[in-house]
Parts: C-alpha cells; sequence; structure tokens
C-alpha cells in the first residue's frame, strides 16, 4: 500500500496535544482551533521562497523597511518570518483571535514595525506594498467578493513586488462548498496576468475531511512579480 503524503493543511499537534488535524477546523471555519493547531508552525514555503527572491535583488533597507501585507495572518507564522528579516508589516485577519495569540507570541520581534487589522476579505481595503503574503487564506473569501478583492490585491502590489500563496483548484473536495472560492490553473494564469510567475506549483494529494471521510486536495502554490504597468 502507497503511504499517503501528508499535506500542508493536514499538520498535526504537537505531540500530547488533544488537537486535532488542522484542515479539520479550517473545513468548518473554526478559526480559534486552527490557530491553536498550527501554534508554533514553521512559516510557509511560498512566503520563505518570496523572502529569498527579495533577498537576492536586494539587502533590506533597515532604516527604510520595506512593506509588506500578510493577508489572512493567522497566530503569526508568516508574520513572524517577515519581522525578523526586517519587514514593516500590516498582518490583517477577520478573526480577532489571531490578534490575540499573535501579539502574545514570545516570539515575535519588532513590535514597533507591526501593525493589525481587523478586517474579513469582503470588506477589504489595501494600502500599498511590496509584498502582499496570503497563506491558504484567499480561497475562503466568498466567490461574488473575489473579484474585487483580487483587483485589490494586483493593484496594492507595487511594480517589482511580490505575491504569495494559495488558490484552491476545482478538483478539491472543498468546490462543491458555496462559501470557497476556487479556479482552473487557466484560471489562476489569468489572474497572474500582470506578474511574472516565479512558482506555480500545482499540488493534488488525498486527505480526510471533518467528519474522516476521504477529502481531495488540490492546490495551486504561487509565487510570483509583479509587472511595471
Amino acid at each position: 500500500m502507497t503511504e499517503r503524503k501528508l499535506h500542508p493543511w493536514d499538520e498535526l499537534p504537537r505531540s500530547g496535544e488533544k488537537l486535532r488535524p488542522a484542515h479539520v477546523y479550517a473545513s468548518q471555519r473554526d478559526w480559534p482551533g486552527y490557530f491553536a493547531a498550527v501554534a508554533g508552525k514553521p512559516a510557509r514555503e511560498t512566503c520563505l521562497k518570496a523572502l529569498e527572491l527579495f533577498a537576492q535583488e536586494a539587502p533590506v533597507d533597515a532604516s527604510s523597511p520595506p512593506h509588506a501585507i500578510d493577508l489572512g495572518c493567522g497566530e503569526g507564522r508568516d508574520t513572524i518570518a517577515l519581522l525578523s528579516r526586517g519587514w514593516r508589516v500590516t498582518a490583517i485577519d477577520g478573526h480577532p483571535e489571531a490578534f490575540e495569540r499573535l501579539l502574545s507570541r514570545p516570539d515575535l520581534p519588532h513590535k514597533d514595525r507591526l501593525s493589525t487589522i481587523l478586517a474579513p476579505f469582503e470588506r477589504l481595503e489595501l494600502s500599498p506594498a511590496t509584498f502582499i503574503n496570503a497563506s491558504f487564506a484567499i480561497p475562503f473569501c466568498e466567490p461574488a467578493a473575489f473579484p474585487r478583492m483580487w483587483s485589490l490585491i494586483v493593484e496594492a502590489i507595487v511594480p517589482g513586488g511580490r505575491f504569495a500563496g494559495q488558490f484552491f483548484g476545482e478538483r478539491d473536495t472543498w468546490a462543491s462548498l458555496p462559501d470557497r472560492s476556487h479556479h482552473t490553473r487557466d484560471q489562476v494564469r489569468e489572474l497572474l496576468a500582470k506578474f511574472t510567475v516565479e512558482e506555480l506549483r500545482e499540488e493534488e494529494s488525498e486527505g480526510n475531511d471533518a467528519h474522516g471521510k476521504p477529502k481531495h486536495w488540490h492546490v495551486f502554490h504561487v509565487v510570483a512579480r509583479r509587472n511595471p504597468s
């Protein structure tokens, strides 16, 4: 029998914790449960890759830190990585417990460079940024509000800046849920028309949903650089 590959959202709690896999909470939009399940996890690969690409281009100027938006920041795993690398960060989430957890983290560096905004995707407003990070977040935008949200993201990223995050594919089991946004590969490429795509990795794997039933994952992992307007 082939061993099932562990999907990023199947992340298990640390030894001794009586929590379910993180994606179980996400499937039910139980964000406090999700924050607890992923507490202490490292930054997402797409976020780290974007940061590496920025570092290859130029070192961060400590006297004038570049601005990053961590969209759907959760408990702060990516926010921590951004701050520790010298960025000024606006962390945005739709649940207040995200900020309670983020601001109480013992490993939170440079609080003076962090600002927080409580806002759902459907009422989002964004300031200009060099980097917008959205790890496993934007698929939870209501489909009717997705075009406006994505337009805001694209227009907020300055030329030469980057987007990193995930889109859920049309073959994902959650595509049948009316409150999730899913896209085909062609649609993802269309959404990235104003970017130079540096990574577009399509992943399909098997898992289980909140009720223990089989769940098919279909995810696009993206890092892309904003073209000049």
